[in-house]
């Protein structure tokens, strides 16, 4: 397997409109807002990073159920089971961050969710880079992976940007579900509002992780 694409020049992942070029980079920027977040005291300015990772983190997420791992399904011999691990995890991010959407800024349930969805965060991405994507790199063309890049990048621009527990982590459902609650997401960002579209009628609810 080769190795992971933290450590792989970006001739070696494919070129800069790569799949693998353009999942590394944005982890890259969770990573330095994660990092920006844990280092301010300043209340507003924490919430204003906060929602810049919350943003990048549901828009990427997206265009990765919804492009990436069919692919990965359908051209890793396991592929089946590496997506269901990050499938997991993007369900237990989701849920954490729709509970801390809930709570007020300040209060320490709150930035107790907040710091292990950025643990889980930083799992996901490790899982990611050091396991899944190697393994599309050792069966997938070079132009294949720069072809799934630009269709990620596509769905990056209208995926949602806040958390839908009940939003499945699979195609069709996702995408039939996801889009439209996308332009909500947009515009309540555009006006300054957070939060999830549908969390008053999602209450306990968690169909999302039992439709992957």
């Amino acid at each position: 397997m080769s190795k992971s694409i933290r450590e792989q020049t970006v001739e070696q992942l494919g070129g800069g409109s790569s799949i693998l070029v353009r999942q590394r980079r944005e982890h890259q920027e969770m990573d330095r807002l994660m990092d920006r977040y844990g280092s301010l005291d300043d209340l507003h300015e924490r919430e204003r990073v906060l929602k810049q990772v919350v943003q990048l983190v549901f828009s990427h997420a997206f265009a990765e159920e919804t492009v990436l791992w069919p692919a990965v399904r359908a051209s890793v011999p396991d592929g089946e089971e590496l997506t269901a691990r990050v499938e997991e995890e993007h369900q237990q991010i989701n849920d954490l961050v729709a509970d801390i959407e809930r709570l007020p800024a300040g209060a320490p349930e709150r930035e107790a969710k907040v710091q292990r969805a950025f643990a889980l965060i930083r799992q996901d991405i490790r899982d990611e880079e050091d396991l899944l994507l190697p393994r599309l790199q050792d069966v997938m063309r070079t132009a294949r992976l720069r072809t799934l890049g630009t269709a990620w990048a596509a769905v990056r621009q209208t995926a949602p940007t806040h958390p839908h527990p009940v939003v499945p982590r699979r195609p069709p459902g996702n995408a039939l579900l996801g889009v439209p609650l996308s332009v909500y997401d947009r515009v309540r960002d555009a006006l300054g509002i957070g939060g999830s579209a549908v969390r008053d009628q999602e209450g306990g609810a968690r169909p999302g992780r039992d439709a992957r």
